[in-house]
């Protein structure tokens, strides 16, 4: 919409799913006053304030027949009456849907109207799972940190590297929504000016991020250190699980100690060469784990 000639106009949305048949009729195409029970006063509809604009309607795939039958005519004709009304109003919106239903697989079952599919379906877009976009997971996740901070009033210094190399690991099976609500609730628990820690995103006291057990009612919890479901694990040897869980355990030291190797070496009971050899090895380099002022000569 902003990118478009209508970026001076409303950009309306409206959940199809969210409202019943006689409520979206009237949401969607406005009413008269005493149309209905309760209609006190003339109340313009979506299409109305979308005038000039952009309406996105979201789950298409849920609206009802009469529905369907009124927003085919909206299509065709570019005018509707009000609930109640009979008056013609003129409209020019451009209509975005979507939905998470198969539209010809329910056109094909009788429960969606063929004529309005293809009147809607002039651009088609497939938006794959998070999973498969991993360039957008830090994008997404950026800009909700942003806005959640800009509400609560708190000003945190991004995610850790650790935080980062989970997301991208994670599957999101909730996709964006689980992407969203789990940066907010890390901005509720995380300690402003900090960077969110793991811990902040799984949510729970107890969590592997803490030293405590997984929690099997986190997905990310449970499923974060690993990258898989646990029914959906390859099967490996046990010196590639080793590897990995000292890979991720080295990373998660270095992180608490602000990517020092000296200071992460004593932890781990290893010589800062040794450690050195573990991150060259592993790929751990300083850019993901701060600067390290002793480093120097390495």
């Amino acid at each position: 919409h902003q990118n478009s000639a209508r970026s001076h106009y409303p950009l309306i949305k409206v959940s199809c799913a969210a409202l019943p048949e006689t409520l979206l009729e009237a949401e969607l195409f406005g009413h008269e006053k005493g149309a209905f029970t309760g209609a006190l006063r003339q109340r313009r509809g979506r299409f109305e304030l979308a005038h000039r604009g952009t309406l996105f309607l979201d789950e298409i795939g849920e609206i009802s027949p009469v529905v369907q039958v009124k927003l085919l005519r909206v299509l065709q004709e570019r005018q509707f009456e009000r609930v109640g009304g009979n008056d013609r109003i003129d409209v020019d919106v451009r209509l975005v849907c979507a939905t998470q239903k198969d539209l010809r697989k329910e056109v094909s079952q009788g429960r969606f109207r063929e004529d309005l599919f293809y009147r809607l379906n002039v651009v088609h877009v497939v938006i794959p799972p998070l999973r498969q976009r991993q360039d957008d997971i830090m994008i997404i996740a950026e800009h909700v940190l942003k806005t959640c901070s800009g509400k609560m009033n708190k000003t945190l210094k991004g995610f850790s590297s650790v935080s980062r190399e989970l997301f991208l690991r994670y599957s999101f099976p909730g996709n964006v929504r689980e992407l969203e609500n789990m940066v907010e609730r890390a901005v509720a628990l995380g300690r402003d000016r900090e960077a969110i820690q793991p811990s902040d995103l799984c949510g729970f006291q107890s969590c592997p991020y803490t030293g405590g057990a997984a929690q099997e009612s986190c997905g990310f919890c449970s499923e974060g250190l690993t990258g898989q479901k646990r029914e959906e694990r390859p099967l490996t040897s046990l010196a590639t699980a080793r590897e990995q869980f000292e890979k991720d355990y080295i990373l998660s030291v270095l992180e608490r100690v602000d990517g020092s190797r000296t200071t992460g070496a004593k932890i781990l009971g290893l010589s800062r060469k040794a450690l050195w050899e573990k991150c060259k090895r592993y790929g751990i380099s300083s850019n993901r784990t701060g600067p390290d002022v002793d480093d120097e000569g390495e």
